[in-house]
């Protein structure tokens, strides 16, 4: 049911360390430790001298990714207790940034997307954002019909959290939105939607 090679689907390039950048800012979730983490290993841990890291455990199976993080001995080290707080502290941090920070973001593709949405509202352009996917590959869909948006979306078809029709989850992919789209698969004939099926584990 899925389409390849549609344009939207976002790409992430993984994190790109320039050691010689004045300032770094991870905004990390989950298993999105891993990365920076495996980026000390590469490159050593000189870099965070200068580096702020904001990390909100969801959905992590490893308990002790928040204790590695801090004993890396980053400039700052917070840890959120909840992704939506995450993206406020962000939020705030971006509004104090200066020119040149360089912004890295890992963790599932929801969270990648939400704050890459707050990134875009500062003007950060997303190409300069360095991005790593890790963890699952559960999506956050908004409903076409009821513009609603579902997190942690793991079947296609799914039935929307806000209006309850069953949604076919497709690869085009809203930067603005930091969602996939999700549209009725039984329109035509309700009730012959096809059993969920589990894609994004």
């Amino acid at each position: 049911m899925l389409v390849a090679g549609i344009k939207s689907r976002p790409v992430y390039g993984g994190l790109n360390i320039d050691r010689h950048a004045m300032r770094h800012l991870f905004a990390l979730e989950g298993e999105g430790a891993l990365a920076v983490l495996d980026q000390v290993k590469a490159v050593g841990p000189d870099f965070l001298k200068h580096a702020d890291i904001l990390y909100a455990a969801s959905g992590s199976k490893d308990q002790e990714h928040d204790r590695k993080l801090a004993a890396l001995g980053a400039d700052t080290f917070w840890l959120a207790p909840t992704i939506p707080v995450l993206l406020n502290r962000l939020n705030v941090m971006l509004g104090q940034a200066h020119m040149g920070a360089h912004i890295h973001l890992a963790g599932t593709e929801g969270f990648i997307g939400q704050a890459q949405q707050v990134a875009m509202n500062h003007g950060v352009d997303p190409a300069s954002l360095h991005t790593e996917h890790r963890g699952s590959t559960a999506r956050r869909v908004q409903c076409v019909h009821c513009k609603g948006i579902t997190d942690n979306v793991t079947t296609s078809p799914y039935a929307c959290s806000a209006c309850g029709l069953s949604l076919l989850v497709r690869d085009h992919y809203s930067r603005r939105l930091g969602a996939f789209q999700g549209v009725c698969i039984d329109a035509e004939e309700p009730g012959s939607a096809p059993k969920p099926e589990e894609l994004f584990p």
